[in-house]
C-alpha cells in the first residue's frame, strides 16, 4: 500500500464496522475514516480528498448505490467497494451502471478485504492525470485558475506550473521568485520558473521552445493558459506560443486574468466552494504583489468567484474558455 491511501468506510451494522476497523486499521499505508451515517459521508464526498469508498450496500436513508453516484458526481475517477450479503444479478447490474468498482460479500474475509482496497487504489494512482497550469508572470496562475489546481492536487493528480517570467517590472524578481515557489507549495504542486523578460515576452521562438520542453516532459492530460481575449501583451503572447507547443495536448483551457476583456467568453465552470480557501492561501504567498495590487484584495477575487458561481450553481467557481476537448477521462474539471 501506499502511505496515503485515504480510505472512506461507510457501514450502518456496528459489529461490521467493527470487523473492517480490525482488518484495515492493522493494514499499513491505510488511512481510513468511519462512519456509521450515509448522510454524513454525503457530505464528506462533497470534497474530492478520497482514494477508496468502502459502502454498504442497504443502509437507511441512502443505499450504497446512490451514495456511490453521488460521490462520483464530485470525483467520476473515485474506485467504490460496495459490500452486501445478497450479492445478486440484480445487483450486479446496478453496480455497473453505477459505476461500482468491486463487490465485497458478507460476510466479510480479511485477505478479501485488503485485496480489493489495493486493487482500488491502485487503479486509483493509475487514473492519476497531469496537469499543467502556465503563466506569463507569477500569480498569473494562481488567480484565474488556483481553485482549480488544488482540486486537482487534492485528487491525486500531478500539477505543474510553468511561469515564463520572474516579473521584473512587478517588483524584486528574487523576492517573487521566493514567492512563486512558496505558492506552488501551498498548492501541492511543482514550479517550473523561466527568465524570459518581463512585458516582452515574445509569443515565440524562446517561448516556444521552453514550451515545447515543458510539454514534452510533463506529456499534460490537461493544460491550463491565458485566454487571448486580454490586453497585456505577454498573456497573448503566451497564449499564441501555448497554442503552437500544445499541439497534442487532449484538452486544453484558458483561465479569466483580471486584464481580460469583455470578449472572454467561458463555456466551462468548476466549482472551487471547497478550495477557496487554498487559492486565497495560494495568492497570500505574493506578499509584495499583495500589498499593492488591488486586484489582488482577497474580496476583489472573492466576489469575481462568487459571480461565477452562479453559472455552476454553487458559491464559487472559475471560469474558462474551452480550447481542446479530445480528453477520454472523466471530465471532473472544467
Amino acid at each position: 500500500m501506499t502511505t496515503d491511501t485515504r480510505v472512506l468506510v461507510v457501514e450502518d451494522d456496528p459489529d461490521a464496522l467493527i470487523l473492517l476497523r480490525l482488518i484495515l486499521d492493522w493494514a499499513p499505508g491505510l488511512d481510513c475514516t468511519y462512519l456509521s451515517d450515509p448522510r454524513e459521508a454525503l457530505a464528506l464526498l462533497a470534497s474530492p480528498r478520497w482514494d477508496v469508498l468502502v459502502t454498504d450496500m442497504q443502509m437507511p436513508g441512502l443505499d450504497g448505490l446512490a451514495l456511490a453516484a453521488a460521490a462520483r458526481r464530485t470525483d467520476p475517477l473515485l474506485p467504490v467497494l460496495l459490500m452486501t450479503a445478497h450479492p445478486s444479478m440484480e445487483v450486479a447490474v446496478l453496480a455497473v451502471r453505477g459505476a461500482v468498482t468491486d463487490f465485497l460479500t458478507k460476510p466479510l474475509n480479511a485477505a478479501e478485504v485488503l485485496a480489493a482496497v489495493e486493487r482500488a487504489a491502485t487503479s486509483r494512482r493509475a487514473s492519476q492525470r497531469r496537469i499543467l497550469a502556465v503563466g506569463a508572470h507569477p500569480d498569473d496562475v494562481e488567480i484565474g485558475a488556483g481553485g482549480t489546481l488544488a482540486q486537482h492536487a487534492a485528487r491525486g493528480d500531478a500539477v505543474t506550473i510553468v511561469t515564463l517570467s520572474p516579473g521584473h517590472v512587478g517588483g524584486d524578481a528574487d523576492l517573487r521568485r521566493e514567492e512563486a515557489a512558496e505558492s506552488a507549495f501551498r498548492m501541492g504542486a511543482r514550479l517550473i520558473l523561466g527568465d524570459l523578460e518581463d512585458t516582452r515576452i515574445p509569443e515565440n521562438g524562446p517561448t516556444i521552445d521552453l514550451l515545447e520542453t515543458v510539454v514534452g516532459e510533463v506529456r499534460p492530460d490537461v493544460l491550463y493558459v491565458h485566454s487571448r481575449h486580454d490586453v497585456h501583451q505577454d498573456h497573448r503572447a503566451v497564449h499564441a506560443a501555448t497554442m503552437v507547443a500544445s499541439r497534442g495536448v487532449p484538452r486544453v483551457l484558458c483561465y479569466q486574468s483580471p486584464s481580460a476583456t469583455i470578449d472572454f467568453r467561458p463555456s466551462s465552470f468548476v466549482s472551487i466552494e471547497t478550495e477557496m480557501s487554498a487559492k486565497l492561501a495560494a495568492i497570500a504567498a505574493f506578499e509584495t504583489q499583495v500589498a499593492t495590487r488591488d486586484y489582488l484584495d482577497f474580496e476583489v477575487i472573492e466576489s469575481t468567484a462568487r459571480y461565477w458561481g452562479r453559472f455552476a450553481h454553487t458559491r464559487f467557481a472559475e471560469p474558462f474558455e474551452v480550447i481542446r476537448d479530445a480528453s477520454e477521462v472523466g471530465r471532473a474539471l472544467a
